[in-house]
C-alpha cells in the first residue's frame, strides 16, 4: 500500500501516493514509533466524539519529518550512515514522504510548497541540522 524504503534492513523512509486510497482509518507507522502517521476515511455522516489525547511524558530520541506536497515536484534524497545516497523520491503534488532514518536532502524540480510536519521543540537550524559529507560509490 505505501512505499518502504530500507535499506540492510533499517527503515529510512515511507511514501504515501496521492492515489493511495482506503475504505477506512488506517495507520501505517508501527504502534511504538515516535511518528505517527496514516490516512483518515469515513462515510458521509460520520461524527467522531470531541475528545483529547491523553497527556504523559514521552522519550523520544529520534527526529521524523513529514513532507506533503502541496505544489510543484521535489526530489528527496535519501542517504544512508555513510553519506552514499541510497535513492532519490521525486514526489507530486498530494504524495507525502515520512524520514525515519539517516540524512536526507530535497531537490526541487518545479516550485514547489509542501507542508512540514517533525517533533518539537525546534531548537535552530544551528542545533538541529548535522550536515554530512556526501560519499560517491
Amino acid at each position: 500500500m505505501i512505499e518502504i524504503i530500507e535499506h540492510l534492513g533499517t527503515r529510512y523512509a515511507e511514501v504515501i501516493r496521492s492515489n493511495l486510497r482506503v475504505d477506512k482509518t488506517k495507520f501505517f507507522s508501527p504502534p511504538e514509533s515516535s511518528f505517527q502517521f496514516g490516512l483518515l476515511a469515513h462515510k458521509a455522516g460520520y461524527q467522531e466524539l470531541p475528545h483529547y489525547h491523553q497527556e504523559f511524558e514521552r522519550n523520544v530520541k529520534d527526529l521524523q519529518q513529514m513532507f506533503v506536497v502541496q505544489s510543484g515536484v521535489v526530489g528527496v534524497q535519501l542517504f544512508d550512515d555513510n553519506g552514499k545516497l541510497l535513492k532519490e523520491v521525486i514526489l507530486n503534488a498530494g504524495d507525502s514522504i515520512v524520514l525515519i532514518h539517516g540524512a536526507h536532502a530535497i531537490r526541487v524540480i518545479e516550485d514547489m510548497q509542501c507542508i512540514s510536519v517533525k517533533q518539537g521543540p525546534f531548537l535552530g537550524d544551528s542545533f538541529d541540522k548535522i550536515a554530512i559529507k556526501v560519499k560517491d560509490d
